[in-house]
């Protein structure tokens, strides 16, 4: 067995054994670190297969930004599980019918799936120079020139889900004062200041 061969099976064992421990593990937090390492792994296999730009992406994307934001928001939420598991059994055959349908589907799906071999021979978008042009760049190639349109159009549907996101989870409260700039900007100086003649040794 070759030395590539071995870090596959290790990187692949990990990521399916830490996959099943993110649906398995009862604490959240537990969940999300076993998440991390899936990813990790995950990004070993891109290595592997010579495609460091999208190992990179998964790392500095997934990991640092929406798996570490998922743990923080677990850890500063407090939530109480022992009683978000109190309606468990009351979901459960809801929830064991959508799995069984889904896992059929997929059953299906795979038993009639067949991969043609010379797909892996035929080339979508042909590179010219592929052995002097990096993956970085046959990538930014295409995302910037054949498929710009949609590079765009997912960056605004992003754009979209944040303010959506902001939106909902922004809450006026009454009694927290709160600065209004067109307020503040068409102030009167003889409405913000008062000039009184207070005397000696009397107050206001």
């Amino acid at each position: 067995m070759s030395v590539i061969a071995l870090f596959f099976y290790l990187f692949a064992t990990v990521t399916v054994a830490s996959a099943f421990m993110v649906i398995a593990s009862r604490n959240p937090v537990h969940s999300v670190l076993f998440l991390i390492l899936a990813f990790f792994n995950a990004s070993g296999l891109f290595m592997l297969m010579g495609a460091e730009f999208l190992a990179l992406i998964l790392i500095v994307v997934y990991v640092g930004a929406v798996a570490v934001l998922f743990l923080f928001v677990v850890m500063m939420l407090d939530v109480d599980f022992a009683e978000l598991r109190e309606g468990f059994l009351q979901y459960l055959p809801i929830g064991g019918i959508i799995g069984a349908v889904l896992a059929i589907e997929l059953i299906l799906v795979l038993g009639s799936y067949t991969i043609d071999p010379g797909d892996a021979q035929t080339a979508v978008q042909p590179i010219p120079d592929l052995a002097e042009t990096s993956n970085i760049k046959a990538i930014g190639d295409l995302l910037y020139t054949r498929y710009i349109f949609f590079f765009q159009l997912s960056g605004l549907v992003l754009l979209v889900a944040m303010i959506g996101a902001i939106v909902l989870t922004l809450s006026h409260r009454d009694d927290v004062k709160r600065q209004n700039i067109s307020d503040q900007v068409n102030r009167n100086s003889k409405d913000a200041v008062t000039l009184r003649g207070v005397k000696s040794g009397e107050g206001i």
